[in-house]
């Protein structure tokens, strides 16, 4: 019986260590995106500028 509420803790913690790998991930693609984004925009007001 221990072992196997043992063997249940140790697969949810490791699927939980997995899910947040992804979030973590996603989370840097995220914020990648919004700096993307936000150059962007800084490239055209800069060329608005110089017109």
């Amino acid at each position: 019986m221990n072992r196997i509420i043992a063997l249940i803790a140790l697969l949810l913690s490791m699927m939980l260590n997995v899910t947040a790998c992804n979030t973590t991930r996603g989370v840097g693609q995220d914020i990648e995106a919004a700096g993307d984004a936000i150059e962007d925009a800084a490239d055209e007001a800069e060329e608005e500028i110089e017109d």
